[in-house]
């Protein structure tokens, strides 16, 4: 049986017990590591299948062991080639990151009355006369033993005062933080110039913790910049109908997904609520406290001026 992550995720919270003679495909998303280890005591083996529509469909096939070593989508499957290019689309050494593209026998011909598309998606091919390559427009690496581990979307990747910021990384830190069941990690737009990370968790039984400790658990793996200013908390995560996160259908983060501090002491002085004011219409929150840190409600350098 082959479904996406996010469909395993639900046959298990709906109390599958599995069947020993269940061979196990996973594609179409990331595969996490905890959901790996779940599948794994419930089938005679797993799969990791990686491969776009447009290489009609998979490409890639790697069988996934217990233990905590990165699951990585393996190898070429017969009649296709993989190739980890750079920007000038030469090869790159290993343990590189690049941009993975695809050849062989399972390439599509291009885009349905799309010819620009095609163009952009379908490109010549570097080594080989006459033949085409296909962009996914997937980051990877070659591991040393020849396997090849995804490290998520190029246009995943974002870049945030300055910082180029991998999403996939963050929800990675969030997902191995226990009570979090589930991770996803976008870019939400306040105003002019002012972009922040927004973090939305599934939580494991209900265990999720405050979120002063998320930020604060994150803070051991993650750099500042790289820490959401919003964090919600949603029952799950939306899918389309092929069963991968839909982003867009999250909900927009509220003025209370801020990390306010836990003892809450309002503003006393003319003064005070002078500066609470100014942040209130900064932050785009709805109340500010005298513990409060600017930073943890999602200010930065930038927004102080």
């Amino acid at each position: 049986m082959q479904a996406t992550p996010s469909t395993w995720k639900l046959l298990i919270q709906a109390g599958w017990a599995g069947n020993p003679r269940l061979k196990i495909l996973c594609g179409g998303e990331a595969l996490a590591r905890d959901l790996a280890s779940q599948l794994i005591e419930r089938g005679a083996s797993v799969w990791n299948v990686y491969g776009p529509t447009e290489t009609t469909v998979w490409s890639t096939a790697a069988r996934v062991r217990g233990g905590q070593a990165p699951i990585t989508i393996g190898r070429p499957i017969a009649n296709t080639q993989m190739f980890i290019l750079d920007e000038q689309r030469q090869p790159v050494p290993i343990g590189v990151a690049g941009e993975l593209y695809i050849g062989g026998e399972g390439l599509a011909r291009g885009y349905l009355n799309r010819p620009d598309l095609t163009r952009e998606k379908f490109v010549a091919h570097p080594f080989r006369p006459d033949e085409r390559l296909y962009r996914t427009g997937d980051m990877a690496r070659y591991l040393p033993n020849g396997e090849i581990e995804c490290l998520g979307r190029i246009d995943h990747q974002v870049k945030l005062r300055g910082f180029r910021i991998e999403l996939g990384e963050i929800e990675a830190a969030l997902r191995a933080i226990p009570g979090i069941r589930e991770a996803v990690v976008t870019v939400t737009e306040i105003g002019n110039d002012d972009k922040r990370l927004s973090a939305y968790l599934v939580a494991a039984e209900h265990d999720q913790p405050p979120i002063n400790e998320l930020r604060n658990r994150l803070r051991e793996r993650l750099p500042e910049y790289m820490i959401p200013a919003f964090f919600m908390t949603v029952d799950a995560l939306p899918l389309t109908p092929n069963g991968k996160v839909d982003r867009r259908a999250l909900p927009r983060p509220e003025p209370q997904s801020v990390d306010h501090s836990s003892s809450f002491t309002p503003p006393r002085t003319a003064m005070e609520r002078l500066l609470a004011d100014i942040w209130k219409e900064a932050l785009s929150v709805d109340r500010i406290g005298l513990e409060d840190n600017f930073f943890d409600l999602g200010g930065h350098s930038l927004l102080t001026v």
